[in-house]
């Protein structure tokens, strides 16, 4: 049974002994949050998007469907395995075909097939984690809504009213309402229930719909017979349920996607990469190529896969350390309080800076250095009363929050990387989260402090209750186990996430301000997010499978820029090596150890070969401090090696979020694992 739901539906469970509380729409509800909503100032910092969206929706920023939704034009989507677009009076859709070159791999929207409704505009009218339905309009008139999911085929359109509508070829007929029509080297299959098809018409009655799925290369007749039958009735919706089994290293977090039609029954599924034979149904035996690889089409009615639960630390492991170690790193930790620079007044960088003096407090702590412990408590103190004052940007216009009530979430006054544009909360907020936990971890006093504003962070990336104040789980999509940076996603590529690590950051954050708290109901979902996070953080950027033939040409060992049409090599600040795998670290967290040391990471060689290419002409580069940190976990004598490349490493070489006190701890007890 499964608990957590979203997209609808809650179902209670029972046995869980590591997971969250068996109870639904209890995690930060609107009973909780809208007295604190309520006492933030109500301001849009940034320009508020055109938007297509029925009323009475929470906008969905940083979903996989956001450029349906914002934006002067509607954008390509990419509901895996086929794109999505919206056109002047209706849709196409397409199989993507899988390009590599050096540094990418690519499958752009095609328009394989059309269906002209005679719209003359369209607007998100539902939408869950995983599926979105529009409906497309003629002035007033509602003709027919569209609706298509991840991990789903099918592009499923149902008429709501009597009308003739038309396919962009024409279809070779299989059946009564079924055929097939092929568009270059593309086939699929369409099928019409409630109407009839003939040559490029399409009739269709009050209630009738036509579904269309590309048919898999290699099918025969039987097969495509299969495919049409699955696909036959139209997709509605897909519910998301999340939980926790097992304990200690065998502990696993269950996703299950449950796919849902209109006449019931079975439908067909596509299994992304990471989820391994999650498919709950029979193989078809037939596939599709993708950028992601060889993906299976199975027959079923839901997708269930695990992950290994990645729990959040607030502090790394020293008890390895020789005394002369603990020398050495309580005179840099020292140093480094003595160093320490004003914070910066954006929510990324004064958030990193927050985390930095968190990370050196609890090592001071470590140390039994109550001096230096002291004086870094007192200095984050003294900051996050300032960051939580719920009135703050009533009398200032930095180091505050507002709510912004036309897109619906918490942001602050002084935008960076587009964060007024909804772009990175979840890497902005995790810092504060992360730094807040762990000060509050034994001071239930400062965590009662800081909760009404705290609580408004942890909810902007993390509510999950339908609360209405906030979409749920802003970012994070469980059908990739990852999530989404851009807010409006106004690219044709669909939206996309960079630094896999700062995810994991967030939602680790999550975590330790949950138990600070003491709400198990968002401790049960933060564990799901940061196990889900830390495993496609692996499975995509860090140590992604590029064996297939689609990734032939790519030559690189990771993935730094995955989008929902391509997957790069690159980032949006530096086309510098270091820069492009320490994205994909940064900030190392306490919490990054289990996952990156994992068997899922590929071990020692992994990391070597990430660290020779991003590292060929010396740490001294950007996030470079980071690739040096990460070569420790190769082993002892590489954390050696590690050590004294760090003491060489000049000042302007650590890293604004990092001190070179914590990069000492991290590659010191990694060499005494």
């Amino acid at each position: 049974m499964l608990a957590g739901c979203t997209g609808g539906s809650g179902t209670d469970g029972d046995g869980d002994t590591t997971g969250r509380p068996d109870a639904a729409g209890d995690v930060l509800p609107a009973s909780q949050v809208d007295p604190l909503v309520a006492a933030l100032p109500q301001e849009s910092v940034g320009a508020v998007p055109t938007t297509r969206l029925a009323d009475g929706l929470v906008p969905p920023t940083n979903a996989w469907f956001s450029g349906l939704a914002f934006g002067d034009e509607p954008q390509p989507v990419f509901p895996f395995p086929i794109s999505f677009q919206l056109t002047d009076d209706g849709f196409a859709a397409g199989l993507p075909t899988p390009v590599a070159s050096e540094k990418a791999i690519v499958g752009p929207a095609l328009p394989d097939v059309t269906l002209d409704v005679g719209a003359t505009a369209t607007e998100v009218s539902a939408y869950d984690k995983v599926s979105v339905t529009v409906a497309h309009l003629d002035g007033d008139t509602v003709l027919g809504h569209t609706t298509v999911a991840e991990g789903s085929p099918l592009v499923s359109y149902t008429a709501a009213t009597a009308q003739a509508d038309t396919l962009g070829a024409a279809v070779t007929s299989v059946g009564e309402g079924r055929g097939t029509l092929t568009v270059g080297d593309a086939t699929w299959g369409v099928v019409v229930t409630g109407g009839d098809l003939d040559g490029t018409a399409v009739r269709l009655d009050e209630g009738g719909s036509v579904v269309l799925v590309p048919v898999p290369d290699g099918a025969d007749a039987d097969q495509v017979g299969t495919v049409l039958d699955a696909a036959a009735s139209p997709l509605v919706s897909v519910t998301t349920g999340h939980r926790a089994s097992g304990s200690g290293s065998s502990a696993v977090s269950t996703t299950e996607l449950g796919y849902e039609t209109a006449a019931g029954g079975d439908t067909l599924l596509v299994s992304a990469p990471h989820m391994g034979d999650s498919a709950t149904g029979g193989d078809t035996g037939l596939s599709y190529e993708t950028i992601y690889g060889t993906v299976p089409v199975a027959v079923g009615t839901s997708l269930s896969f695990d992950a290994p639960v990645t729990t959040a630390s607030a502090e790394l492991d020293l008890s390895g350390l020789s005394d002369d170690q603990r020398q050495q790193l309580g005179d840099q930790v020292r140093a480094d309080v003595a160093s320490t620079t004003a914070p910066a007044a954006d929510t990324y960088f004064g958030g990193k800076a927050l985390y930095r003096s968190a990370m050196l407090m609890q090592l001071a702590e470590q140390l039994g250095d109550d001096a230096s412990a002291d004086t870094l408590r007192a200095s984050i103190v003294d900051r996050l009363d300032t960051w939580t004052d719920p009135s703050g940007c009533e009398t200032r216009e930095q180091e505050c929050f507002v709510y912004d009530p036309a897109v619906k979430g918490v942001v602050g006054k002084v935008a960076s990387f587009g964060s007024d544009e909804f772009n990175d909360h979840y890497f902005h907020y995790g810092y504060f989260l992360y730094a807040a936990g762990v000060v509050a971890a034994d001071d239930p006093q400062l965590a009662e402090r800081w909760q009404p504003v705290m609580d408004l962070l942890a909810a902007d990336i993390g509510s999950g209750s339908g609360n209405g104040s906030f979409p749920d789980q802003r970012a994070f999509d469980p059908y990739w186990s990852h999530s989404w940076a851009s807010g409006y996603a106004p690219f044709a590529d669909g939206n996309n996430q960079e630094s896999s690590s700062e995810a994991v950051t967030a939602y680790a954050g999550l975590s330790l301000w949950a138990a600070a708290t003491g709400d198990e109901a968002l401790g049960g979902e933060a564990s799901w997010l940061l196990s889900s996070e830390a495993s496609s953080a692996l499975a995509y950027w860090l140590n992604p499978d590029l064996s297939g033939s689609t990734a032939d040409g790519y030559d690189h060992a990771i993935v730094s820029l995955t989008w929902g049409g391509k997957r790069d090599y690159g980032t949006w600040f530096s086309a510098e090596p270091s820069a492009i795998a320490g994205i994909q670290l940064i900030p190392l967290s306490p919490s990054s150890v289990s996952y990156l040391t994992s068997s899922a990471a590929g071990g020692a060689e992994q990391i070597a070969a990430v660290v020779d290419e991003a590292a060929a002409s010396g740490f001294d580069a950007p996030l470079g401090d980071y690739v040096l940190m990460y070569s420790a976990l190769q082993g002892p004598d590489q954390a050696t090696a590690a050590l004294a490349a760090l003491a060489d490493l000049p000042e302007s070489g650590i890293d604004d979020g990092n001190s070179r006190a914590y990069a000492m701890a991290y590659v010191m007890s990694a060499g005494a694992r």
